[in-house]
């Protein structure tokens, strides 16, 4: 553990002390999972919590990072086994700190079918009230992406603009209960099934936008290293029980590639090492939606 990461861990276990989350000296590791907060695997006689850091500072145009949204939601989450316990919030000197049961696992790597299972269990779930509304049809979704290319070097952006899709799909009007970054290394494979972590931007709307971002190419490159083949997303597309949302996922298929690639470009500005490779990923995989179309 380094000098910052040390300085932390002591002004954080000095407050969990005050609090009686932490009744004798504790040993902290860091989890590197994470890539907005700061994050540790706690040790306990009781059970491992997880100390969740927020960095406030944080902005992202497609992942929001809000502490009061992940405290709202594993609350509402409580009774139906769909997040980890929470155990305690506060507001101290070096930011906003989350603090949950640690689940005894590992990310999710295959078996996409138990995954599509796990996110229509999400979205039959009742929603918590105060959350963040998704963008709902593609004209919702192209005024996202309109706000994420400003951000991006003139060119860049110019060639993706090219490439927008033409099919106008109507917004959904729906308003279920979404996780919004449902990525691998935040589905937990424990013994008791999967579990969704990382809460800090759920959200209401179309269960599309779930379906999307755990498909996205770009997304399982980050986090897992490898993209969905091609059997793995088909197994998923079968076992989701919704019909209707499939179909209108395939209808949305292009605008989500789309606004992946425009992210990608966007995490290239801050400095993200692997998004040219997503981007890369993102725009083939819109192609080939293109020439599925015609």
């Amino acid at each position: 553990m380094n000098d910052i990461q040390s300085k932390f861990t002591k002004v954080l276990e000095a407050h969990l002390r005050q609090r009686g989350v932490l009744k004798e000296n504790a040993q902290w590791t860091s989890l590197e999972g994470g890539r907005t907060n700061r994050l540790w695997r706690v040790s306990r006689p009781d059970g491992d919590i997880v100390v969740k850091l927020y960095n406030v500072e944080a902005r992202n145009p497609l992942f929001p990072n809000d502490p009061m949204s992940e405290v709202r939601a594993l609350q509402h989450l409580a009774a139906y086994n769909l997040s980890p316990i929470l155990l305690e919030y506060f507001q101290a000197d070096i930011g906003s700190v989350v603090i949950y049961q640690h689940l005894e696992g590992f990310s999710w790597r295959s078996d996409c079918a138990q995954v599509a299972t796990l996110l229509h269990r999400l979205h039959l779930t009742p929603a918590p009230r105060g959350l963040r509304q998704t963008p709902d049809g593609s004209d919702a979704l192209r005024s996202q992406v309109q706000t994420i290319l400003s951000a991006c070097p003139t060119n860049t952006a110019d060639e993706l603009r090219r490439l927008e899709p033409l099919d106008h799909i109507p917004a959904s009007g729906l308003k279920r209960l979404l996780h919004a970054d449902p990525v691998s290394t935040n589905i937990i494979d424990h013994a008791g099934g999967l579990t969704l972590i990382d809460w800090q931007c759920p959200a209401i709307g179309d269960p599309c936008e779930d379906i999307a971002i755990f498909l996205s190419p770009a997304m399982h490159l980050a986090y897992r290293g490898v993209a969905l083949t091609a059997e793995e997303k088909r197994a998923f597309l079968a076992a989701y029980p919704d019909r209707a949302a499939i179909d209108r996922y395939r209808r949305l298929e292009p605008w989500y590639h789309w606004r992946m690639a425009a992210y990608c470009l966007w995490q290239g500005v801050q400095g993200g090492s692997q998004a040219a490779e997503g981007y890369a990923a993102e725009v083939e995989a819109l192609k080939e939606t293109f020439s599925e179309q015609v």
